[in-house]
């Protein structure tokens, strides 16, 4: 199995810029290197300060890692919006590609480092995440929108040699497998890969084995998470964010929730899937006394049916 895994802030709590609660960049670094990891995301924009690459640079060798990938995580329809991600992907494609690299792995379809690109914020979606029954669409001119800005993020990435990846992600616009299917339609392959994430799709209702088969061929990387079923079942009877339902315990470490590990394991055996996945928990900041344990307990999970750090 070429396939080696790595770790996330949001493992941390690291998810939302402005939330005070944050534990320091250089904390989740050193104690990512202890989980044994030798690569982490670089966290939403602005975590890790991508103007000073020395710095950066620094604490990443100090604690042997490299960055597998940056990420766009914001409202994709504002027209008013579009500008200020513009700024920040140059300035995440500023700092990632000078950052030391990767190893690209026999069969991997694109290096690291990568750009996901999702698109978040909308109340009337957020509050619908996890229910496709209830959650309304964007009608013609929204999606033509939505569309245009996500080519605009990723032909800026391509222009800076770093690969885009379209992650779908609850309680954003590209959620549900009808949204999913449309957006890899409109958005060619020469354009943006697919990151496609196991506790997202199952959080949507989908099963995260049939989506990663479906979208082999557009696969560059993957996401890894899990739910505990018990609060799963709770928080979808509830009208509730989906950070709300996270901050309440939803996800859980690899192995210990409702997703068939064993079966996502023999997909992407089966599609020949090689490179680079990335564990992820959402939790509360305050919680992150809990975090570097529920990360080992992941990562031990994972090399116990044969993945490789």
């Amino acid at each position: 199995m070429g396939i080696h895994i790595c770790g996330a802030p949001c493992c941390w709590g690291v998810d939302d810029i402005n939330n005070p609660h944050l534990p320091t960049w250089q904390r989740v670094l050193r104690e990512a290197h202890e989980a044994g990891y030798s690569a982490i995301e670089l966290g939403p924009n602005g975590w890790i300060p991508t103007d000073d690459i020395e710095g950066v640079t620094e604490e990443l060798n100090k604690n042997q890692l490299s960055i597998v990938a940056g990420t766009i995580f914001d409202d994709m329809l504002s027209d008013d919006n579009y500008e200020k991600l513009l700024h920040q992907v140059n300035g995440i494609c500023q700092l990632i590609t000078k950052l030391p690299p990767l190893p690209r792995e026999d069969g991997q379809r694109w290096p690291s480092p990568y750009m996901t690109v999702m698109d978040w914020g909308h109340d009337e979606r957020d509050y619908a995440a996890g229910h496709s029954d209830r959650a309304p669409r964007l009608d013609e001119a929204g999606w033509a929108k939505l569309i245009s800005h996500f080519k605009g993020l990723c032909e800026r990435a391509n222009s800076y040699g770093v690969r885009p990846v379209l992650h779908p992600h609850c309680g954003g616009y590209i959620e549900f497998g009808d949204e999913i299917d449309r957006l890899a339609e409109e958005i060619p392959n020469e354009m943006a890969g697919f990151v496609l994430d196991t506790g997202h799709l199952q959080y949507a209702g989908m099963d995260p084995v049939t989506w990663l088969r479906k979208y082999k061929d557009r696969l560059d990387y993957v996401h890894f998470k899990d739910i505990d079923p018990k609060v799963y079942n709770e928080v979808m009877q509830e009208h509730i964010r989906f950070f709300e339902g996270c901050a309440r315990g939803s996800m859980c470490p690899i192995g210990q929730g409702m997703i068939d590990y064993k079966a996502v394991a023999d997909v992407l055996d089966e599609i020949g899937y090689n490179g680079y996945i990335t564990i992820e928990q959402e939790c509360d900041p305050r919680n992150v006394d809990n975090s570097l344990a529920n990360v080992k307990a992941s990562v031990d999970f994972l090399k116990g049916i044969g993945y490789k750090i």
